[in-house]
C-alpha cells in the first residue's frame, strides 16, 4: 500500500512539472508564447499524468478490495513482485494509451496560434487545425472511455463488493474498512470530478463559458490533487498526524507567547 501511495505522490510531481514552470516563466514575461514541440511535451506530460493517476487509484482500489474481501490471502495475492508488476503497467498503459492521439494531432496542419487555457491541451490544439478532426474526436472519444470510464467502472465495483463484505461484517471490521478506504475514496471523488468538468467544458468552443470558470476547471485537475492527496494520506497516518498536530501545538504555543 506504501508502494502505491509513493507512486501517487510522485505521479502528482510529474504532473505539476509540466504546468508550474511554465507558468511562472508566463508570469514573469510580457508576452505569453509557447514553441510547437514545447506545447506537445506539456501535452504528453499532462496526459500521461492524467492517465497514470487514475490506473494508479484503480490498483489502490484492487489492493484495498483485496485486503478487505481476502485478508487471508492478502499477502499471497498482492505479492512484491505482482505490486510493482501492477504499478509498472500503470505507468505504461498511459504511454501506451496516448501514442496514436498523440501521433494524430502531432500530424495536424494548424491554421491559429491561439489556446485560450493555460496549458496546452490536446483539444485546444486539435480544434486549431485546418483539416477534418473526425479522426481525432473518434480516437478522443475511445480514449476517454478507456482511460477515465473503464477504470472508474471499476473502482466503483470493487466498492461495491466492499459494501456487501461490509454489510455481512461486524461493526467493528466495518469502522477499519471505512478508515482504509476513505482517504481512497476522496482522492477518487476529487479527481473524477474535476476530471469530468475539465472535460466537459473543454468541448465548449471560447465564449461559450465564462473565462473564469474555463481557467478553473483547467487548474483544478492538475492543482487540486497533488495537494490533496499528501494531506489526505498523511493525516490518515498515526506517526504523519501526531508530527503535524505537535507541530501546530508548538507553532500555537510559540505565538501565545
Amino acid at each position: 500500500m506504501y508502494l502505491l501511495m509513493s507512486c501517487l505522490f510522485f505521479n502528482s510531481l510529474y504532473g505539476s512539472s509540466a504546468l508550474f514552470p511554465r507558468l511562472s516563466a508566463d508570469l514573469l514575461s510580457t508576452t505569453h508564447t509557447i514553441s510547437r514541440p514545447a506545447c506537445f511535451t506539456q501535452l504528453f506530460v499532462i496526459y500521461t499524468y492524467g492517465i497514470s493517476e487514475y490506473s494508479v487509484l484503480t490498483v489502490m482500489a484492487y489492493d484495498r478490495y483485496v485486503a478487505i474481501c481476502e485478508p487471508l490471502q492478502y499477502h499471497n495475492i498482492m505479492t512484491q513482485r505482482k505490486t510493482f508488476l501492477l504499478v509498472l503497467c500503470a505507468f505504461s498503459w498511459s504511454i501506451f494509451c496516448l501514442a496514436v492521439p498523440m501521433y494524430l494531432s502531432i500530424r495536424l496542419p494548424l491554421c491559429g496560434n491561439q489556446i485560450h487555457r493555460l496549458y496546452c491541451s490536446n483539444w485546444s490544439v486539435v480544434r486549431l487545425s485546418c483539416v477534418s478532426i473526425l479522426i481525432n474526436n473518434i480516437c478522443g472519444s475511445f480514449l476517454a472511455v478507456t482511460t477515465v470510464f473503464l477504470p472508474a467502472g471499476f473502482i466503483l465495483f470493487t466498492y461495491i463488493r466492499i459494501l456487501i463484505v461490509c454489510r455481512k461484517s461486524t461493526a467493528e471490521f466495518r469502522g477499519k474498512a471505512l478508515q482504509t478506504c476513505l482517504p481512497h475514496i476522496i482522492c477518487f471523488v476529487t479527481y473524477s470530478i474535476a476530471t469530468f468538468s475539465d472535460i466537459a467544458l473543454s468541448r465548449f468552443e471560447p465564449g461559450q463559458i465564462i473565462n473564469a470558470v474555463a481557467l478553473i476547471s483547467s487548474l483544478e485537475f492538475i492543482v487540486i490533487p497533488p495537494l490533496l492527496n499528501p494531506l489526505i494520506y498523511g493525516l490518515n497516518l498515526p506517526d504523519i498526524r501526531r508530527k503535524i498536530f505537535s507541530m501546530m501545538t508548538s507553532l500555537k504555543v510559540a505565538l501565545s507567547s
